[in-house]
Formats: C-alpha cells, sequence, structure tokens
C-alpha cells in the first residue's frame, strides 16, 4: 500500500522505514503533539478475525502499560476508516541488532552492554506479567546514543490471559524459540531468557546456534 504524504488520524506519513510477518511500519508526523512516531500497519494475516482482532487490543495494551527506557513505548491502537489497525509508537534513529549483525563482527564489552540493557527491559515485562515471545536480534533496537529499546511487542502475551491466544499456537520466529514455544506447550517468562541466550550466542559467535 503506498501511504507516502497522506494523512491517517492525527499522523502524516513520511516514509516506510520496515516491513515484515505483522505489516509495515512507517515513520510519520505526529500533528497534535508534534512529535515523530513509527506506526505499524497490521497485516490483514495478523488480524484476520475477531478473535484475532482482540488479541491484537489486548496485546497493545499490555504492551503501552510497560513504561522503561530499554523498552520501546506503545503510543495507541488505532483502526482507520478501511477497518485497518495500526499500532502507533515512539520512533528511534539508529538501526537493529540485526542491523549491526550484517555490518561488522561485535566487541564483547558491546555485547554485555547492549544484552545487560534488553535484560532489564525484560525484567520490567516479566514483573508486570508480560511476556515478549519474539526476542530476536530483529527486534532491538540500538539508539544512536547507545541505548537498547525492545521493539514489537505485538505477540506478547499477558501471562494468565491464555484465553486471548489459543494454546498449542506456535508464535515467534523459529532460530529463537524455547523447546516449549517450539513444541506449542504453556509458556511463562523463560522463553524470552531462552531466546536472549540465543541472541548472545550469535552476537557472540556471528551465527546463531
Amino acid at each position: 500500500m503506498d501511504l507516502i504524504g497522506k494523512q491517517v488520524s492525527h499522523y502524516r506519513i513520511l516514509e516506510k522505514i520496515g516491513e515484515g510477518g505483522m505489516g509495515e511500519v512507517y515513520k510519520a508526523q505526529d500533528t497534535h503533539l508534534d512529535r515523530t512516531a513509527a506506526l505499524k500497519f497490521l497485516s490483514s494475516r495478523s488480524v484476520g478475525n475477531e478473535a484475532d482482532r482482540r488479541r491484537c487490543l489486548r496485546e497493545a495494551q499490555s504492551a503501552s502499560s510497560l513504561d522503561h527506557p530499554n523498552i520501546c513505548t506503545v503510543y495507541d491502537i488505532e483502526e482507520t476508516p478501511d477497518q485497518q489497525y495500526f499500532i502507533a509508537m515512539a520512533h528511534f534513529e539508529g538501526e537493529t541488532i540485526r542491523d549491526l549483525l550484517n555490518r561488522r563482527n561485535m566487541e564483547t564489552t558491546e555485547v554485555i552492554n547492549l544484552v545487560r540493557q534488553v535484560a532489564r527491559g525484560l525484567n520490567h515485562s516479566h514483573k508486570n506479567n508480560v511476556i515478549h515471545r519474539d526476542i530476536k536480534p530483529e527486534n532491538l533496537f540500538v539508539t544512536e546514543e547507545g541505548a537498547v529499546k525492545i521493539l514489537d511487542f505485538g505477540l506478547a502475551k499477558l501471562q494468565f490471559a491464555s484465553q486471548i491466544t489459543q494454546n498449542g499456537t506456535r508464535m515467534g520466529t523459529v532460530h529463537y524459540m524455547s523447546p516449549e514455544q517450539a513444541t506449542g506447550g504453556e509458556l511463562d517468562h523463560r522463553t524470552d531468557v531462552w531466546s536472549l541466550g540465543v541472541v548472545l550466542y550469535e552476537m557472540l559467535t556471528g551465527t546463531p546456534p
């Protein structure tokens, strides 16, 4: 879809900055608060039916409740007139850990610093009963100032709200899944710890285990 230059709600779309399985991401200008934002337009596959739409709304609400320096702030979730959902979140300049890995080898001290920041963000989310479930280099953003922001809690769920995401549904990215996640088992915060361990290994060696 071509949204560049268009007005969506109170956001003016400036440029496309990414896309993935969950949808497309655009940089936008918030005309109400005069700030830049990132808008993630969710694909029809992500929110294909009413149950999925309820899940996305609940997950956006759970993510927006998290307030931590190492977690990307979620501003809002809205629906366009043609019934397309998008999540508005903070926008940063920088690159993902995947981008870093594609460009160069990472120093051990740098890896420790970045992983420590991710762990702090996950510790905060787990204390609030929110599991990310898709920790991977693409979802870990490093700002120009060196701060890590955990992106895309689109796969997050409240630990005790299993009725929203059906048990047995596999969600996440295969290389980084815990065994329980890969087999559709019941998950808790330890699945994120496993995934972060896989990311740590890849940052140190250049390849996933």
